[in-house]
């Protein structure tokens, strides 16, 4: 079996990211999904992942069953942060950033998700904040980062720039609804050469 580069491997990332936006599949599984691409070592491996897409109709190489992806998932109370603290989330080899259900919004999240996917998931945490400043480090083009906040909620990204590399930042987040009288602002800034996806939800 053919082994698979680094290159390749941004070339299926990016067939991903276009089929999010063609609405071909969501954004949970395009994290997923990025997890198994970056984590194949062959063209079967890749082939299995989007092996239900249009694009990837002709094969890139001989079938292959698709690799078991392994996440680092931060359990309630696994990534405690006090209100003035500043948390700092960074990828480990393999696995992805995922920090998600309960946990208390520090007023600075620092991330490094150089290589892999990060998931900040907003919805069931606790903010006694009205503002949050989110830094993203990212100076390759292999890490994505998702950002779910509750309705009501704005994040702005104008502050982000690209980190250099061909392929260039790109910030998926509609345009902000009135803030709720409970809602926060997340201020992104930094160095991203992947691709930021923000979505709005209950």
């Amino acid at each position: 079996m053919l082994r698979a580069g680094d290159r390749d491997r941004e070339r299926i990332a990016e067939m991903l990211r276009l089929a999010v936006g063609e609405g071909r599949i969501s954004v949970d599984e395009l994290t997923e999904r990025l997890d198994r691409v970056y984590g194949a070592r062959t063209f079967g491996e890749l082939d299995a992942v989007v092996a239900d897409l249009p694009e990837a109709a002709g094969g890139l190489s001989r079938p292959a069953a698709p690799p078991v992806s392994r996440s680092h998932s931060s359990a309630p109370g696994s990534q405690p942060a006090l209100p003035g603290d500043v948390l700092r989330l960074h990828t480990r080899g393999t696995r992805a950033i995922r920090q998600v259900g309960r946990w208390t919004v520090p007023r600075q999240i620092i991330v490094d998700c150089t290589w892999r996917t990060a998931v900040i998931d907003f919805r069931q945490a606790a903010c006694p904040h009205r503002e949050v400043d989110m830094r993203v480090e990212c100076h390759s083009p292999f890490g994505d980062v998702i950002i779910r906040v509750p309705i009501g909620w704005q994040v702005v990204s104008e502050e982000m720039t690209s980190g250099g590399w061909v392929r260039l930042l790109r910030v998926h987040n509609r345009p902000p609804e009135p803030l709720g009288p409970d809602g926060v602002v997340v201020r992104l800034s930094g160095h991203i050469s992947g691709d930021v996806w923000v979505r709005y939800r209950r």
